[in-house]
């Protein structure tokens, strides 16, 4: 990993750089924006995002894992996960940024 984390300050000030909103406008933009994505998932709804990906939410049901020290079973509870499936263009992004790129 690169150690750079993008933060919701780090978007704010995008935001406020390529748009021109205030900065306070463009931190209240992004905030609408996480919290419109974060309620749409708590809702079990899905959320495509053009040219960067899919976030959706899984169901998984009870299973039995084991404890890898003492290797006695514990029952896992059913649960719901977060899932991103990122698009083709993401993945081409990625992998030419690596200079993995393998159109030729």
């Amino acid at each position: 990993m690169a150690g750079n984390t993008i933060t919701r300050a780090r978007l704010s000030e995008a935001v406020y750089q390529e748009v021109g909103l205030s900065r306070n406008e463009s931190a209240d933009l992004v905030e609408a924006l996480l919290e419109q994505i974060a309620d749409a998932l708590a809702n079990d709804e899905i959320v495509k995002i053009s040219s960067f990906g899919t976030f959706s939410v899984r169901r998984k049901g009870e299973r039995v894992g084991r404890n890898p020290k003492t290797g006695e079973e514990v029952p896992i509870l059913p649960r719901r996960v977060l899932v991103f499936r990122p698009s083709q263009v993401l993945k081409g992004r990625i992998n030419q940024a690596d200079g993995f790129d393998r159109t030729d």
